[in-house]
């Protein structure tokens, strides 16, 4: 029984994490945004790509943590069909959102090579 506490526990404390990375990243990036636009007096179209892709990134980041806590607490506390059901679930749609915002973000899939505009946008070559 305890150690099924433990997990469940462990398993809030990444979903918390996940939360915490949206939150903070979306409060980041937003502050950011409106430094390189009131006081920086950047050009409105690149300052708005650059905080949607700071923003997407932050839900990215904090999706991954979100699934972590899902598979954590459903595999490990509860591994019932009904549980594990819900976990494919969860995860599908987590996944096809994932997807979507790097679509939105990079402009490819995630299976794919960048193009030589894609990194002339973003900055230089691919970092690996």
């Amino acid at each position: 029984m305890r150690f099924q506490a433990l997990i469940q526990t462990l398993g809030e404390l990444i979903d918390l994490a996940g939360v915490a990375g949206i939150a903070v990243g979306a409060l980041l990036t937003s502050t950011l945004f409106a430094y390189r636009l009131l006081l920086r007096r950047a050009p409105f179209p690149e300052v708005y790509r650059r905080y949607r892709q700071g923003l997407g990134r932050a839900i990215l980041l904090g999706l991954e943590f979100l699934v972590a806590g899902d598979i954590i607490r459903s595999v490990a506390v509860s591994p019932t069909f009904t549980s594990v059901g819900v976990l494919v679930l969860i995860v599908f749609v987590r996944t096809f959102l994932s997807i979507s915002l790097e679509v939105e973000l990079e402009g490819r899939r995630p299976w794919q090579r960048r193009s030589q505009d894609t990194e002339a946008r973003l900055g230089g070559p691919e970092r690996r």
